[in-house]
């Protein structure tokens, strides 16, 4: 899977492109990531790349040019264009079905907006899938583009050590967090193990875990997603 990374502080993703499963799949050739500088495509003395908005107000967009020619340029490096995507507040809300969906792309442009975002003819030309990682605000879209690689990097083949681990991940079951999980010592501080994971039964502890994910889901989320699912009641005991 390949990612392109299109920002103004590519630099920003140094110590991260050399940590922990990332880096991994990089040296193995599971994962390639490119990063592009905006400024690069700049045309003035200054190398300018953002303006005042039209009409007044805070803060300065990106402009058009810069944006446009990066973008064009960097889907060309490449045997497909691959899929553009804008990290916005404005976008679609990450989720696990759409990190999912995202993962079966061969190729990611990430779009990285700074400052107060993008002169708005960006989206309306570039027409990239506009993406939002939560109602709520950072400095750039650089940590949003990480999330983003984070997240998809674990549905590539040979990425995680366990393939089976993203499958029981939170979210991955109808939209269900994850349940409890243990390792040794059977006893901490008093805290025990529940029983039923160390009686040796299958069918038992796979229908704790599934009892407990529904609960857990309803206890801290609520809405559809616990509501969809089997109650407590309804599975076996």
């Amino acid at each position: 899977m390949r990612f392109d990374i299109l920002s103004l502080f590519p630099d920003l993703f140094d110590s991260y492109l050399q940590q922990s499963l990332l880096k991994k799949a990089i040296d193995r050739g599971l994962v390639e990531v490119y990063r592009w500088n905006f400024r690069d495509w700049a045309k003035d003395k200054h190398l300018s790349v953002d303006d005042k908005p039209y009409g007044g107000g805070p803060g300065m967009l990106l402009c058009c040019q810069p944006v446009f020619d990066c973008v064009e340029h960097v889907q060309l490096q490449g045997p497909s264009p691959g899929r553009l995507v804008m990290l916005t507040p404005q976008g679609r809300r990450l989720d696990q079905a759409l990190v999912g969906e995202l993962a079966r792309e061969p190729r990611l442009l990430l779009l990285c907006g700074r400052y107060e975002g993008f002169d708005d003819r960006i989206r309306q030309g570039l027409e990239p899938l506009e993406v939002s990682v939560g109602d709520f605000i950072t400095n750039g879209g650089e940590v949003p583009a990480m999330l983003i690689v984070d997240s998809t990097i674990r549905f590539v083949p040979g990425v995680l050590g366990d393939e089976a681990s993203s499958r029981y991940e939170s979210f991955s079951d109808a939209g269900l967090l994850e349940h409890p999980q243990y390792t040794r010592p059977r006893d901490y501080r008093g805290m025990q193990v529940p029983e039923v994971l160390v009686n040796g039964n299958h069918q038992q502890i796979a229908d704790w875990r599934r009892q407990t994910s529904v609960e857990r889901t309803r206890d801290r989320r609520g809405g559809p997603a616990a509501s969809d699912a089997p109650a407590p009641s309804e599975l076996k005991s």
